[in-house]
C-alpha cells in the first residue's frame, strides 16, 4: 500500500513534468470542448480557445520556471561560489524532489569545505609559527655556542699558557703564581657554567622557587657589606639610606640574595675611578623600593632592553664577568612579575625593582 501511495506522490522532478503535461494536455481538450459548444460564430470560438490556451502557455512556463529554471539557478550561483572557494553562501531550495536533495548535498559539502580550509589555515598558521619558532631556536642555539666559545676563548687560552709554562719553569714562586692563574681562571669557567645551567632552568621555568618570610633590610645589608665594604682595593666610595626598622618580604631567599649579588657587583665593576655607589632603600605603604646608583658612563637608551639578555656586553660593560648576572636578575624578578629597570642620570646610572612588603 505504501508503495502504491509513494508512487503517486510528487518527490520527483519526472512526476512534476508529467502531472503537468497531462493537466495541460487535459485542460486544451477541455477547452476546446467548452468553446465549440458556443453560440458563436467559428471565429469567435477560435479566438476564445487561443487566448485559454495562452493563459494556460503562461501559466506552464511560470510553473516550469519554479519546478526548473530556479532551482538549477540558484545552484549554479552556489556552484560558481564554490568554484572560487567561497563557502560561506548556502542553496536555500527546500523541495522535495532531486533539485531539494542536490541543495542539501552542495550546503553539506560546501560546510565540510569550510571547515576542512578553516582547519588547513590553522594548520598552515601553526606550521608558520613553529617554523619560525625552529629559526629562532637556532638562532639561539648558534649564539649561545658563539658567545660560550668567545667567552670561554681566554680562560682557557690562559690555563694552556701557564699549563705550558710549568712544564720549563723551576722557580717555586713562579710556580705558585701560575697555579693561582690556572685555578682562577677555571674557577671563571666554572662560574660560568653554573650561572648558566641556573638561568637555563629560570628560563625554562623547572627551576622551583622557594616561599619564605625574611628580613629584605638585612639581607641588602649583609650583601653590601660583603661585596662592597669586604673588598680591599676598591676605588669607589659607598653610601647608603636604608630604613631603621626590618621590612618583610615573602621569596626565595637565595633568589633575592642572587638578585642583590648580582645588582652590587655590577655596580662595583662598572663605577668609575673614585666614583660613587649609593644604596637606597624606601618603604611605602604596601611595597619596598629598591635603587642602587653607581657613577659611570650612561648606557645608551636603545641598548636598555638587550642589558638583561645573557652574555650581552654594552660599549661601556666592564670586561670582566660572565654576562649572565643581570640575565639571572631579569629572571628572577619577572618570575615574581615586579617592576625592575634602569635608568640614566646625569653623572650616572641606576639600577631598581619594587617588591611587595608583608604589612
Amino acid at each position: 500500500m505504501k508503495k502504491i501511495l509513494s508512487a503517486f506522490q510528487l518527490t520527483t522532478i519526472r512526476k512534476k513534468t508529467l502531472l503537468l503535461s497531462k493537466l495541460m494536455g487535459g485542460t486544451i481538450v477541455l477547452f476546446y470542448l467548452l468553446t465549440s459548444e458556443l453560440p458563436a460564430d467559428s471565429s469567435l470560438s477560435f479566438l476564445i480557445w487561443f487566448c485559454l490556451m495562452a493563459a494556460v502557455i503562461i501559466c506552464v512556463d511560470i510553473l516550469l520556471g519554479r519546478l526548473i529554471s530556479t532551482p538549477l539557478n540558484e545552484i549554479n550561483r552556489e556552484a560558481e561560489r564554490m568554484a572560487h572557494l567561497d563557502f560561506t553562501a548556502r542553496c536555500r531550495i527546500n523541495s522535495n524532489d532531486e533539485f531539494g536533495r542536490l541543495s542539501q548535498s552542495l550546503n553539506t559539502m560546501s560546510a565540510n569545505l569550510q571547515d576542512a580550509l578553516q582547519k588547513l589555515e590553522q594548520a598552515n598558521i601553526q606550521l608558520e609559527k613553529d617554523v619560525q619558532k625552529e629559526r629562532l631556536l637556532q638562532a639561539q642555539r648558534k649564539e649561545l655556542t658563539d658567545n660560550l666559545s668567545h667567552q670561554m676563548k681566554t680562560p682557557l687560552g690562559l690555563i694552556r699558557a701557564y699549563t705550558e709554562g710549568l712544564k720549563d719553569e723551576v722557580d717555586e714562586t713562579k710556580k705558585q703564581q701560575y697555579l693561582d692563574a690556572i685555578l682562577s681562571a677555571e674557577d671563571r669557567i666554572s662560574h660560568m657554567l653554573v650561572s648558566l645551567l641556573d638561568l637555563s632552568a629560570l628560563e625554562s621555568g623547572s627551576a622551583e622557587l622557594s616561599d619564605e618570610t625574611f628580613d629584605f633590610i638585612e639581607m641588602a645589608e649583609t650583601c653590601a657589606g660583603r661585596l662592597l665594604l669586604g673588598t680591599p682595593g676598591g676605588n669607589y666610595r659607598f653610601t647608603y639610606r636604608l630604613p631603621d626598622t626590618p621590612v618583610l618580604i615573602r621569596a626565595d631567599s637565595k633568589r633575592m640574595e642572587q638578585v642583590l649579588d648580582n645588582l652590587i657587583e655590577n655596580a662595583r665593576k662598572n663605577v668609575r675611578e673614585g666614583g660613587e655607589i649609593r644604596l637606597t632603600i624606601s618603604c611605602f605603604e604596601k611595597e619596598v623600593s629598591f635603587s642602587l646608583f653607581n657613577q659611570c658612563a650612561p648606557i645608551p637608551e636603545p641598548e636598555f632592553p638587550k642589558i638583561w639578555s645573557k652574555f650581552y656586553r654594552g660599549q661601556n660593560t666592564a670586561g670582566s664577568g660572565s654576562g649572565l648576572g643581570l640575565a639571572i636578575v631579569a629572571q628572577v624578578l619577572s618570575a615574581y612579575r615586579v617592576p625592575y629597570g634602569v635608568r640614566n642620570h646625569k653623572n650616572g646610572v641606576e639600577f631598581y625593582f619594587s617588591f611587595p612588603i608583608i604589612t
